[in-house]
């Protein structure tokens, strides 16, 4: 809702550059999409790094 707000003001104040936007908006987000697939990768290897060091002491504390 907030973009489409922004979106209505520049609208109204330059309307050349909000048609541009519009026009814009989808392509760029289609531009980004392989570095969401990338950080969302990177994500898990690092939440795997986590698990596999912590394990040791998460073991050892279930244990005692």
């Amino acid at each position: 809702m907030l973009k489409f707000l922004i979106w209505c003001l520049l609208l109204f104040l330059c309307w050349p550059l909000a048609l541009l936007a519009l026009v814009l908006y989808p392509i760029v987000w289609v531009l980004l999409i392989p570095f969401r697939i990338v950080g969302i990768a990177v994500g898990g290897v690092l939440d795997l790094i986590t698990a596999v060091i912590t394990l040791p002491a998460r073991l050892i504390r279930r244990v005692a």
